[in-house]
C-alpha cells in the first residue's frame, strides 16, 4: 500500500529496516533521508503489541532525523473498542492508545475505525484525525461481482455500512438482530428476511475477528431458502479459524485491504488520497 500511495501522490518510497532482536526487543533503522521531509509512515495495526514499538521508534526517528512532520496512516486502527469502563479497574484502552499516537505523530488517517460510544476520533485524538469510509468501494465491488443483491447487517452495530452500501447501488437493505451469549456464541434473527425473497443475501459488516456474527448469520440462511450469503468485510482480521469456518457457511467472503488477507479483493488505497 505504501508504494501505490507513493506512486498516486507522485512522492518518494522510503526504506525502513525492521527486525527483532534474539530477546524480542525490535530494531529499527530508517534508510532514507528524512531532513525538510513530510513523513507518511504507513502500518495497519491488526497486531498491535508486536507493532507499536517498531512505529513509535520509526516516528521518533524520523523526526530526530529531521522530519518537519510525521503522519501516520494506519488503515486499520486498533484499541478503539474498549471505551468505557465496563468493570471495575478495566483500562480504556482506546483513549491510552489514542494517546501513544498523539504523542508520536503529527495526524493519523485511518479506513473505517470501529466506534461505538467514542463518536468522532477527535474527542479522544490531540491530533489532526481524517476517517476514509470504504462504503464507496464496496458499493462498486458488489455492483461488479453481485446480481440483485440484497444488503444485509448482521447486527445493530453494522446498520450506518449497510444503508449507506445499500444507498450508493439503490439495493433493498435489512438489519439482523444479534444476541451475544459470549465471544463466541451469538444467536441471530432476521425479521423481514421471508419478504425479500428472490435477492441474492450479501452480509456487509465493518470488521470481523472471531467471526461469529458473521457465522451466524450466514448459517441463518441454510434453512430459509435464500442461497449462501457473500460476505463483504472492510477489516479482516480473521482470528484462528474464523476465515475458514465463514468460507464453510458462505458463497464468497471478500474483504478490503486495509488489513493483508487471501480475501482482500477490494482495494480502498485511491480513497486514502482522494
Amino acid at each position: 500500500m505504501a508504494a501505490q500511495l507513493a506512486e498516486i501522490t507522485n512522492s518518494a518510497l522510503g526504506a525502513l529496516e525492521l527486525r527483532r532482536f534474539p530477546d524480542q526487543e525490535t530494531y529499527v533503522r530508517i534508510a532514507s533521508e528524512m531532513a525538510g521531509k513530510s513523513v507518511e509512515l504507513v502500518c495497519t495495526l491488526a497486531h498491535p503489541d508486536p507493532q507499536l514499538p517498531g512505529l513509535l521508534f520509526a516516528a521518533y526517528t524520523a523526526r530526530e532525523l529531521g522530519a518537519t512532520s510525521v503522519g501516520l496512516i494506519a488503515p486499520y486502527l486498533a484499541y478503539m473498542r474498549q471505551d468505557k469502563r465496563f468493570s471495575d479497574g478495566e483500562s480504556v484502552s482506546s483513549r491510552h492508545f489514542a494517546r501513544l499516537l498523539s504523542g508520536a505523530f503529527d495526524r493519523v488517517v485511518t479506513v473505517d475505525p470501529h466506534l461505538h460510544r467514542i463518536h468522532d476520533l477527535d474527542e479522544v485524538f490531540s491530533i489532526k484525525t481524517k476517517v476514509v469510509h470504504a462504503a464507496p468501494a464496496l458499493a462498486d465491488w458488489i455492483t461488479t461481482h453481485v446480481e440483485n443483491p440484497l444488503i444485509i447487517g448482521p447486527d445493530s452495530e453494522s446498520a450506518q455500512w449497510v444503508s449507506d452500501v445499500a444507498g450508493r447501488i439503490g439495493a433493498p437493505h435489512l438489519v439482523l438482530s444479534k444476541i451475544r451469549h459470549g465471544d463466541r456464541n451469538v444467536e441471530v434473527t432476521a425479521p423481514g428476511l421471508e419478504n425479500r425473497t428472490g435477492y441474492q443475501p450479501v452480509l456487509v459488516d465493518d470488521i470481523a475477528s472471531s467471526g461469529r456474527t458473521m457465522i451466524e448469520a450466514a448459517r441463518h440462511f441454510e434453512t430459509t431458502g435464500f442461497p449462501k450469503p457473500v460476505c463483504v468485510v472492510v477489516h479482516a482480521l480473521f482470528a484462528g479459524d474464523a476465515y475458514e469456518a465463514l468460507k464453510a457457511v458462505s458463497s464468497r467472503v471478500v474483504s478490503t485491504n486495509t488489513v493483508p488477507h487471501v480475501s482482500a479483493d477490494i482495494s480502498i488505497t485511491s480513497l486514502i488520497v482522494s
